[in-house]
């Protein structure tokens, strides 16, 4: 899911590979876009981006007469932006934006999912906080002055997705954020962030003439949860390089060797109370769901092509040999095998032998034969 690495890396890329090309034309929308129609039209425009936590805003902007449009995007699961040609559009390209070129190429907006959105206008969504990435000193204050909110009586891996105070933190960057402190997920946040408060308060009175440089340096050494939740974004935007192909399989090498706990195996998991599943490494701590018993992932083995293919035991070769005089066909063996369960348990049926009956039973079931022999005779006489 984008988490504010991907929407900074998104408008880097629009910047990039749209910074010298001229669009032309009216916004194409299609039918099934979680949006608005765009109501803009211009023989030459510029396009930009700037992207805040989760958002991303694009701006058209004429390059004659007229006023410049704003979108304000969501990515929601999978959102992205794709420059492709024209003649080629992706899948699930919900908003495009044509070049003026012959032939023409087009800035898609695509979401497989659909949960990506977006509104007309400049404005950010009201009630999101300062950015982690690109707002840091606005958006600790704004932290460490609410630690009376409501917000921070739930668990510190809820709260790291409040919106509100930690906006741009998504799934995966909480856990990392955690892992790498050390903190269980369920523990209480206030209780987490107001040590953070009470260091800070000590280190002012300790150090009152800190330069700028001699806090950076110290936030780098000694690193705290709302410092983790601004340079671990940044080690992400560091690690994918490829900019101009955001499918590129070299970023996505890149991310997955970075990870130090989300998806990793040998991580624990566990759902919290909005049913997002969060990975840590030891104990949950004291606000864990009760319940629920933590996951270990497993490790998955590679394939060594050398190696030699084990032999697979199936059903049919577990039972018993039949006599040497009826040996199994081979076609049949397979159909046990691999068959559905309703098929084989009516082929078992089928192979076994009657029980015996008792003889009141049997008694009953011969006078019933000689009835229906009887009328069958009757039956078959010819007509008149």
């Amino acid at each position: 899911m984008p988490e504010c690495p991907e929407l900074h890396l998104a408008g880097r890329y629009i910047n990039e590979a749209c910074g010298g090309l001229v669009f032309s034309g009216g916004v194409e929308r299609s039918a099934v876009g979680r949006g608005p129609e765009v109501p803009f039209c211009s023989e030459a425009y510029r396009i930009s981006a700037t992207s805040r936590g989760k958002e991303l805003r694009l701006t058209l902007a004429p390059l004659g007469p007229g006023l410049s449009q704003d979108l304000v995007f969501r990515f929601g699961m999978s959102g992205s932006f794709r420059l492709r040609p024209a003649a080629q559009l992706p899948r699930h390209a919900h908003l495009r934006f044509l070049t003026r070129e012959s032939p023409p190429r087009a800035l898609c907006f695509v979401d497989a999912r659909r949960f990506g959105s977006w509104r007309l206008g400049d404005a950010w969504q009201p009630g999101r906080g300062p950015c982690v990435l690109s707002e840091y000193q606005a958006f600790r204050e704004n932290v460490l002055k609410n630690l009376d909110d409501k917000a921070f009586d739930k668990p510190i891996c809820e709260a790291l997705l409040n919106q509100k105070f930690f906006n741009g933190i998504g799934n995966y960057l909480r856990a990392e954020i955690l892992y790498r402190l050390k903190i269980p997920p369920f523990e209480k946040a206030r209780t987490v962030l107001e040590a953070l408060k009470d260091q800070e308060q000590a280190r002012r009175k300790k150090n009152p003439s800190l330069t700028l440089s001699k806090k950076l340096k110290l936030m780098r050494e000694n690193p705290d949860l709302l410092e983790l939740c601004h340079t671990v974004p940044m080690e992400v935007i560091a690690a994918e390089k490829n900019l101009f192909d955001p499918d590129d399989s070299d970023n996505y090498a890149a991310f997955k060797n970075w990870l130090q706990c989300y998806l990793v195996p040998g991580m624990s998991s566990l759902r919290d109370r909005n049913g997002r599943t969060v990975w840590f490494q030891g104990e949950p701590g004291p606000m864990a769901p009760k319940g629920q018993t933590p996951r270990k992932k497993r490790a998955q083995l590679k394939a060594d092509p050398e190696a030699l293919t084990p032999k697979v035991t199936t059903r049919a070769s577990k039972r018993r040999p039949r006599a040497a005089a009826k040996p199994p066909k081979p076609a049949e063996e397979e159909e046990v095998a691999d068959g559905p369960r309703k098929g084989r348990a009516r082929r078992r049926r089928k192979a076994t032998t009657a029980p015996a009956l008792s003889k009141p039973e049997a008694l009953v079931k011969a006078k019933r034969s000689r009835r229906t022999s009887a009328r069958r005779g009757r039956g078959a006489a010819p007509a008149v």
